[in-house]
């Protein structure tokens, strides 16, 4: 009797053994980890637990992800990769450049994502014509946010043109309001000077100063103009701005304590979570000079290569579920962005989403969708720190003159 028990025993047990299978794990590097971002977020989470998918959450906080891209390296290093992680177009040619990425066609062509995808942003998510990344949204980032409430009550109204900028920060300096509200971070004072270039410049100029690096138009009277207003813009700014996180100053045009942000839509994220309305407590235009382009920003995910068949069935769930139809779209109406994907209704989004998705089909048609140089779409990873480092030390540095900032710009792109 005790010897069948035992027989039985190890019947079961082997049994059990034999039909426990792992299930499909990512490990997810990411550095969304303000409120919105963290919201958006969850929408992929969820959607992945349906699927069985173990979840595994990395995140880095900080700006526009230059701490994840330390941690990346560090663990690729140590040989343990991240199964999935968050990377700008810059950083997926790089990696995917070495090799080091999935390549995704076979889950490509299954789902149709040449068809579905906006199709400026289909060469960025490929390396030697394969896909390695897929988006999860985009954001625009030539917007210019203004708290209404305080417009309305010193009769403003938002500017269309840099001039018009400087005089309405006139009057809400003269009225005891910060008229910009700014973190100084690099990634974000680069955010400013691209404006900058692309609202005086136009969209030509830009292609050709920040994606060319063309040095005629990097020195022309034009780029003068640009640094000149940037100096400018010192002005209008609190002196409490060095070192603060954009969702920080956000909340202060929540506030109200300033009157205007020009940031991406990533902020209107932060506006939705504070219970915040369109065209009620907050509004939405194009920044000064930008009406008619689109700027753009993707936030894409990348799958390290493994051998862990548990790994990369997560990673084929993750890849699949990104671009799915609903969460492309519950995704960005919480982080503020619109969807990747073309095929997506806008009757949800709030007037200024609307205004997005309206306003990316005008770019598209008038080609004048452009990659963003803050966030790494632009240039390559080591000329747009040669323009982090300039934009922000000539920022910050206030005897530094516009001409000695474009000659250090010029400089430091040569030295590469």
């Amino acid at each position: 009797m005790m010897k069948m028990t035992a027989t039985a025993l190890a019947a079961v047990l082997l049994a059990a053994a034999g039909s426990a299978v792992a299930a499909p794990t990512v490990d997810v590097l990411h550095y969304w980890t303000s409120g919105s971002e963290a919201s958006g977020l969850n929408e992929l989470k969820t959607l992945l637990q349906k699927e069985g998918v173990v979840w595994k959450d990395a995140p880095v906080a900080g700006g526009t992800g230059m701490n994840a891209v330390q941690v990346l390296h560090a663990r690729v290093a140590a040989g343990d990769p991240p199964a999935a992680v968050q990377l700008q177009p810059s950083q997926i040619a790089t990696w995917g450049k070495e090799g080091q990425l999935r390549d995704l066609d076979d889950i490509a062509t299954k789902n149709g994502w040449d068809k579905i995808i906006s199709p400026e942003l289909i060469p960025y998510l490929n390396v030697d014509k394969q896909y390695v990344a897929v988006p999860v949204n985009v954001h625009r980032n030539n917007w210019l946010w203004y708290n209404k409430q305080v417009f309305d009550k010193l009769g403003l109204a938002p500017p269309k043109t840099w001039d018009e900028f400087n005089a309405v920060g006139d009057k809400l300096k003269a009225a005891g309001v910060i008229p910009l509200a700014l973190g100084g971070q690099p990634w974000q004072e680069l955010d400013l000077f691209e404006n900058l270039v692309l609202g005086i410049g136009g969209p030509e100029f830009y292609r050709k100063a920040l994606v060319q690096q063309d040095e005629s138009a990097l020195r022309s009277p034009t780029m003068l103009k640009v640094f000149t207003e940037l100096r400018k813009l010192n002005d209008y700014v609190d002196p409490n701005y060095p070192g603060r996180d954009w969702n920080l100053a956000t909340a202060m045009l929540i506030q109200g304590k300033a009157a205007m942000q020009i940031q991406g839509d990533w902020a209107k994220g932060e506006m939705l979570l504070a219970n915040k309305k369109a065209n009620v407590d907050y509004g939405c235009v194009p920044a000064p000079g930008t009406a008619g382009d689109f700027t753009w920003i993707i936030d894409a995910f990348s799958f390290f290569k493994t051998k862990n068949a548990d790994k990369v069935e997560g990673q084929t769930d993750m890849a699949t579920a990104v671009l799915d139809k609903n969460f492309q779209e519950a995704f960005s109406l919480k982080k503020g962005s619109i969807p990747a994907r073309v095929d997506v209704s806008s009757a949800k989004f709030d007037e200024c989403g609307k205004q997005s998705f309206v306003d990316r089909a005008q770019a598209q048609a008038n080609h004048t969708t452009i990659p963003s140089l803050a966030h790494n779409a632009a240039a390559a990873e080591d000329k747009t720190g040669v323009f982090l480092d300039t934009i922000s030390s000539f920022f910050e540095s206030k005897n530094m003159t516009p001409q000695q900032g474009i000659d250090r710009l010029v400089s430091g792109l040569q030295s590469l």
